[in-house]
């Protein structure tokens, strides 16, 4: 009896699942049938306004006809997408990726043509280029009739955001059920930025997360947040390959020359970020913080991870399939309709930019700086496409319960460096990203495995005017100057003030100035028509800006110069550079000393008396000298390391490149980002502890990934292989396309 009973449970179990299975079935089949529909609608629609786009034959066609043409052209169209478009894509991806988004309107269009000569009709005909709008549209339309159909049934949206991962993971390990760890960076997000965009509203996920908002009452808190300080040199560079490399040891600014190997070294080159990434790895021993099972997307570095996609140090070179530098392209572009709604978002960015651009021209914004050429093009991309992507890879990766992934937005850096940090146009970027951090934390509801989900942001930024706008010369100029070299005449005015102010204690002006620097330098002025040299002059230095940080080398000598050296070969170097009003201090080497900081007055303090008397490094804040005296011991630190002037007060420094709003040296903002943690972990320092430097971020969020809840991460993993287990490789390419109407709503 009692095996009998067990044989009917057994039975009804089997009927309740494969009832359930049919509702499935029957759900999907009414969704397409809908979506058909509404396509087929749209096409009838499409078909009355345009006038080169017809359903009907030119002796007419009743209209029973007309609608059995649109509704096998719109199936026809559909199934074309479906099975079709992922292979074109798979073709295009050694296509740049802003030629395939101009690209994916000429394929959906053709498409549709060929859709409409399949049509047993055969009747129906569009010219070219109203082919390209009515695909655009149709795909579009359907899109978001999918994904409505999908949101509004909530078990079939819980079923679409998972049965990716159920399905890759079959014949592999079943999905672990500790929680995963989303890293999300916000770049160039300073904290101060992120505490003032709660308070106006423009963040309300953050702000729900942080259990605060304007005009309503507390919500729960899930997560804390926290400042950082970062190295001396504040910029991603440094500050990713600290966070997931563990070391940013010899990174003394975003550019720098390198005299042993005579190469400038650029963060954001391909070449050099492979190159520092190597060093990283081989002086830790340890292959980066994503070894175990992660994922790192839109990155200069890899981290470490089994999955890459538009991660810089592997743009180069061999690749397999796991590191893909084009391969994120292919998760979202397959699909057309995210395809089109990404280019038609990438168009109108570009319209709003030169909208806002020629706003601040008319109203005489100041500070402000040039906006033409391709900067409208480049600010779509990182606001629009780079996103886009990135965010539909992150989606893919939580879909397939990935372990650790870290992704960067680069948006609001783009925008603020041109407009400002705190712009409306900044604060409108903010918007946007706040929109995709919802999204990912909705997905992170659905996933296989639950998700803990930390933001953080690599620097901020600072405010302030150029250096060439307020003083009429570029930190070049002034070092020419100083050397002995021609400058143009239109810095001959302002450099005669500069060296005078060195040299005699005060400004001096006009014909006194110019005379003081012809006799003091013996410095030419250089002639529109006419540029003479200096019989048997050295070899010119080389002077790179990194933000209101500056690097002076001189290529000639293999090693780091002394203070005593240049003094020797060129006397009123330092002074004019120290006497500027626009420079904060220099770090130089020293024969005596080891190391020295200059500033405006003669001050010189060794860096071992820095702590007692800090000098000019007093208004940059507490911190200043340690970060000073770890870029002295870096082997390729340059000859002078100049850091700008800094208002206090303001937050303001000034920027050695064409930039308002900038960062990779110290003063302000830009030395201060944040790291927003859930508080199912612990807490990144003690109380009253400060959290200093990307290594020590690097510890902190590798503790995370250690802890009891979280996956076991060894402290010194080396690097993966290249292949994943279980045959998985390169499953979040292939996933990632189908959730991509949850990425876009």
């Amino acid at each position: 009896m009692r095996a009998r009973g067990r044989r009917g449970a057994g039975t009804r179990g089997v009927r309740a699942v494969r009832d359930v299975r049919w509702r499935r079935i029957v759900s999907q089949i009414g969704r397409s049938i809908v979506v058909w529909a509404v396509s087929t609608v749209t096409m009838l629609v499409l078909a009355g306004i345009l006038p080169d786009f017809q359903l009907q034959s030119a002796d007419g066609d009743s209209a029973t006809s007309i609608a059995v043409t649109a509704a096998f052209g719109a199936g026809f169209f559909g199934l074309l997408s479906a099975l079709v478009w992922p292979l074109l894509v798979r073709l295009l991806l050694l296509v740049p990726a802003f030629v395939l988004g101009l690209l994916v309107f000429f394929l959906n269009g053709s498409l549709l043509l060929l859709a409409l000569r399949l049509t047993p009709s055969g009747s129906s005909a569009a010219a070219p280029e109203t082919a390209v709008i009515v695909a655009a549209v149709m795909s579009a339309v359907a899109s978001a009739t999918g994904a409505a159909l999908a949101v509004r049934d909530d078990e079939a949206y819980r079923r679409r955001l998972s049965r990716l991962a159920v399905r890759r993971r079959r014949g592999g390990p079943p999905c672990p059920r500790t929680p995963g760890t989303v890293f999300l960076q916000f770049d160039g997000v300073g904290h101060d930025v992120l505490v003032d965009a709660v308070r106006k509203g423009l963040m309300p996920t953050v702000a729900g997360w942080l259990g605060t908002g304007p005009d309503r009452a507390p919500a729960p808190t899930t997560h804390r947040l926290n400042s950082w300080r970062t190295d001396w040199s504040s910029q991603t560079g440094a500050s990713q390959l600290g966070i997931l490399h563990a070391s940013n040891f010899d990174i003394p600014a975003f550019r720098w020359y390198e005299k042993d190997s005579r190469e400038v070294m650029v963060c954001n080159r391909p070449t050099s970020a492979a190159e520092l990434q190597r060093r990283a790895v081989e002086r830790t021993g340890d292959g980066g913080l994503l070894t175990l099972d992660g994922a790192s997307r839109g990155n200069l570095f890899g981290g470490g991870a089994d999955e890459q996609a538009l991660v810089l140090s592997i743009a180069i070179g061999r690749r397999g399939r796991r590191t893909r530098s084009r391969s994120g392209y292919f998760a979202y572009f397959c699909d057309p309709a995210n395809a089109v709604r990404t280019v038609l978002s990438f168009v109108a960015e570009v319209g709003r930019e030169i909208h806002q651009s020629t706003r601040a021209r008319l109203r005489g914004q100041l500070p402000r700086v040039r906006r033409g050429g391709l900067y409208p093009l480049v600010r779509a991309f990182a606001t629009v496409v780079e996103r886009d992507v990135v965010v539909a890879a992150v989606i893919g990766d939580m879909l397939v319960g990935r372990t650790a992934v870290y992704a960067d937005l680069v948006a609001y850096d783009e925008v603020a460096h041109h407009s400002g940090p705190h712009s409306r146009d900044a604060e409108q970027v903010l918007r946007r990203m706040d929109r995709c951090l919802a999204l990912i934390g909705k997905v992170a509801e659905h996933a296989p495995r639950s998700y803990r989900i930390v933001v953080l942001s690599d620097h901020g930024q600072s405010p302030g005017e150029t250096f060439r706008s307020r003083y009429g010369l570029t930190l070049g100029d002034l070092v020419r100057a100083g050397c002995g070299l021609p400058v143009p005449r239109r810095a001959d005015r302002t450099l005669a003030h500069a060296v005078g102010a060195a040299r005699a204690g005060e400004p001096p002006t006009g014909t006194e100035a110019r005379a003081a620097v012809r006799a003091a330098l013996h410095r030419p002025v250089e002639e529109s028509h006419d540029r003479h040299r200096p019989a048997g002059r050295r070899s010119d230095p080389i002077v790179l800006a990194s933000g209101n940080l500056g690097l002076v080398s001189f290529p000639d000598v293999p090693h780091r110069m002394t203070r005593e050296e240049i003094d020797a070969r060129h006397p009123a170097l330092l002074p004019a550079l120290a006497g500027h009003p626009g420079i904060g201090f220099l770090l130089v080497r020293s024969e005596e000393h080891g190391g020295v900081v200059l500033g405006p007055g003669g001050a010189e303090i060794p860096l071992d008396r820095l702590d007692e008397d800090p000098g000019p490094l007093a208004v940059f804040g507490p911190g200043a000298a340690d970060a000073v005296r770890r870029t002295h011991s870096f082997p390729h630190t340059a000859d002078i390391m100049i850091n700008s002037w800094h208002d206090p007060a303001a937050g303001e420094v000034l920027a050695f490149e064409e930039q308002i709003g900038s960062h990779g040296g110290l003063g302000g903002a830009q030395s201060r980002p944040f790291l927003m943690s859930p508080l199912a972990v612990s807490a990144p320092v003690e109380d009253g502890a400060e959290l200093v430097g990307a290594e020590h971020v690097h510890r902190v969020l590798r503790r995370w990934l250690r802890e009891p809840d979280g996956p076991q991460v060894p402290l010194a993993a080396g690097p993966r292989s290249a292949r994943q287990p279980n045959g998985q490789e390169g499953r979040t390419e292939r996933d990632g396309r189908e959730g991509q109407e949850e990425c876009a709503a």
